[in-house]
């Protein structure tokens, strides 16, 4: 059965948005359902892969030198294609008010679509190769997304995106080449590939984790983030959830622990130095998120930080800090996706983009400033929402591990969650508590249904998760004790 899904499960999306490139006369509702059409049998078959399929590999093609391209679904694909599948077709419905007024549909659609099949290539990936190509064909899949508005900004943060996306892809080359050359040509193993302990080999750790770590935001490479919110906003809500950031954090799961190992790794260099980035990432990110006034920009330098809350657990090499880190990805593309959803409601319907311009606007926009005030809640940290939950986890991981260094990343979540407070809840109270009950000028209205029912659904999913995660930590925690 395997054999007819996983490609199926590629090819729908894949064909599918090459054929809505060509639909360029097609009117709008045609492909508007069109679209939501291949979305929903995707997601579907998503879903069918991942009751039905047992773990089998597929080989896609043998290359030369014994090389293959294979997908398989582990407990890790799993969960990771299980997220791609929820949060796609919600945007996806979300898009169509978002871009109702906006031209070249077909193209948007199109490599709306494909990102999709990418992505979940990405989470089928059965070993290094294949993960590396997809990855790659992400980053092409989503370059067209990113210049969409054809504005000097959007050319600008293309360019970057671009120039950045090579970079990495050029250090994570050289990994592959080397890692391959050692004997990592087989499918991905729990604990690592038994590699003889030596330094070259942890460096080389190194230079994946700044490689992979490009799509994951971690410094220095952290500023071409902020410089994409000029895409459209159903775009930048999926960078943010699932579809780049989160591919970057996945596929370090995969290289530190499918490939090189922990018991490689820690306890040297090359645990503390990822370790170290990711910690003053989350700082960093953080201030910067504090600093800024444009909405969505904001929310970006917040994904920055919250990255490397994801990061910090994997380095932490543990499986506590494994378990956490998985957390923090289901739970934060819960949130900021919510949050992004948000951010755009308030673009299209009021045509406002800096937080000076939202004063008094949660009394017009009430259900979509309630839906970002759960947000905030949850990316702050508090008790019965989501965020909280792998918060917790991640400063108890960090406290077990016990080294000088998770000692700096739990005091740099710390000093985070204070930070996060003020540049969430900040927006909150002025959009609702506007200071001496000034209201900013201008139309605005509450969104319509379409933008309204993937806000409200995520929320109440928020609420669900921060209540009742003990069977999602029980999962994640079979992933990280190697048992699925």
């Amino acid at each position: 059965m395997e054999n007819l899904i996983y490609p199926a499960l590629l090819l729908l999306p894949l064909l599918g948005g090459a054929v809505l490139l060509f639909l360029q006369r097609a009117g709008r509702t045609q492909l508007f359902s069109l679209s939501f059409l291949l979305t929903l049998l995707t997601s579907a078959l998503s879903w069918l892969a991942i009751l039905r399929c047992g773990g089998e590999s597929v080989t896609l093609f043998s290359l030369p030198g014994q090389l293959t391209l294979v997908l398989r679904l582990d407990g890790l694909g799993r969960f990771f294609t299980g997220l791609i599948a929820v949060l796609w077709p919600l945007t996806t419905l979300y898009a169509f008010s978002y871009m109702e007024r906006e031209e070249r549909l077909s193209g948007f659609f199109g490599f709306f679509l494909m990102s999709f099949g990418t992505t979940l290539g990405v989470a089928m990936a059965g070993n290094l190769l294949t993960l590396y190509c997809f990855y790659e064909l992400l980053t092409l899949s989503t370059i067209p997304l990113v210049l969409h508005p054809q504005t000097k900004a959007a050319q600008r943060a293309g360019k970057t995106y671009m120039l950045c996306s090579l970079g990495g892809a050029a250090l994570g080359f050289v990994v592959l080449v080397y890692l391959i050359s050692r004997g990592a040509d087989g499918l991905f193993t729990f604990g690592g590939m038994s590699f003889r302990a030596d330094d070259l080999m942890r460096w080389m750790y190194v230079a994946g984790f700044l490689g992979f770590g490009v799509k994951a935001a971690v410094f220095p490479m952290d500023f071409w983030l902020p410089k994409v919110s000029v895409a459209p906003t159903p775009v930048t809500a999926l960078l943010h959830a699932v579809a780049v950031v989160k591919s970057g954090a996945f596929a370090l799961v995969r290289l530190t622990w499918f490939v090189f190992g922990t018991e490689l790794l820690r306890g040297s260099a090359a645990q503390w130095i990822p370790m170290g980035l990711s910690a003053f990432t989350i700082v960093y990110g953080s201030s910067m998120a504090l600093r800024e006034t444009h909405f969505k920009r904001r929310l970006a330098w917040s994904t920055v930080a919250n990255l490397s809350y994801i990061l910090l657990g994997i380095t932490m090499m543990t499986p506590e800090g494994l378990t956490a880190a998985l957390l923090h990805l289901l739970f934060h593309a819960q949130t900021k996706i919510v949050a992004f959803f948000c951010a755009g409601s308030v673009l299209v319907n009021s045509r406002r983009e800096y937080l000076p311009e939202l004063n008094g606007l949660g009394r017009r926009m009430p259900v979509t400033f309630g839906c970002f005030t759960v947000a905030a809640l949850s990316l702050t940290g508090i008790p019965l929402f989501s965020g909280f939950v792998s918060k917790w986890y991640l400063l108890t991981a960090a406290v077990h591990e016990g080294s000088a260094a998770s000692f700096w990343g739990a005091a740099a979540l710390l000093i985070s969650a204070l930070l996060t407070a003020m540049y969430m809840l900040g927006v909150s109270v002025r959009a609702f508590f506007p200071a001496n009950g000034t209201v900013a000028e201008g139309e605005s209205r509450e969104a319509d249904w379409r933008m309204l029912v993937p806000m409200v659904l995520l929320s109440a999913l928020i609420l669900y998760s921060g209540c009742c995660s003990g069977w999602m930590v029980h999962y994640l925690e079979q992933i990280s004790a190697g048992l699925l």
